[in-house]
């Protein structure tokens, strides 16, 4: 039985533990924090704004996470995430703002909703390492920064 952190528990199925931000503040990887500043704009202006210890967490949320209507929507609705909503897809899913986010959260509320959340947690971990060495990835890459192979795995 996996472990599972509720604090990397998007709502809208962008599980944090393999965001870019997430690990690089994680890390503390300030050469990876400073390429996701530019992947980032207008939501962060400088490396201090990489920084996320979690969606749901007590602790230091990313700028746009923080704010996120879907986030205060589920909360509306008292549910635990978009997978629980009737109303999935609705026009905040469709307006979201980030490209590879709206790809991911199409593919991911699925796979919430007939896996439930402890499987859901071990595939999205699963899916997110290289098919070639296993090195562990971030949503959104494009090619592994181990063995340099491409990569599609959101």
């Amino acid at each position: 039985m996996t472990e599972i952190n509720k604090a990397l528990l998007a709502p809208c199925g962008l599980y944090c533990g393999v965001c870019a931000i997430y690990i690089a503040h994680r890390d503390n990887n300030l050469k990876f924090k400073d390429r996701l500043v530019n992947v980032y704009k207008p939501f962060s202006e400088s490396i201090d704004d990489i920084q996320c210890t979690g969606c749901l967490s007590d602790g230091i949320i990313f700028g746009y996470c923080k704010s996120c209507p879907i986030k205060s929507c589920v909360k509306e609705k008292d549910l635990d995430g978009c997978y629980q909503c009737s109303d999935w897809p609705c026009t905040l899913i469709q307006n979201f703002p980030i490209p590879v986010g709206k790809k991911v959260i199409m593919r991911a509320i699925p796979e919430w909703r007939e896996l439930g959340t402890e499987k859901w947690v071990e595939s999205e971990e699963k899916r997110y390492k290289c098919p070639d060495c296993g090195n562990i990835l971030f949503r959104g890459t494009k090619r592994c920064n181990k063995c340099k192979i491409p990569v599609d795995v959101d």
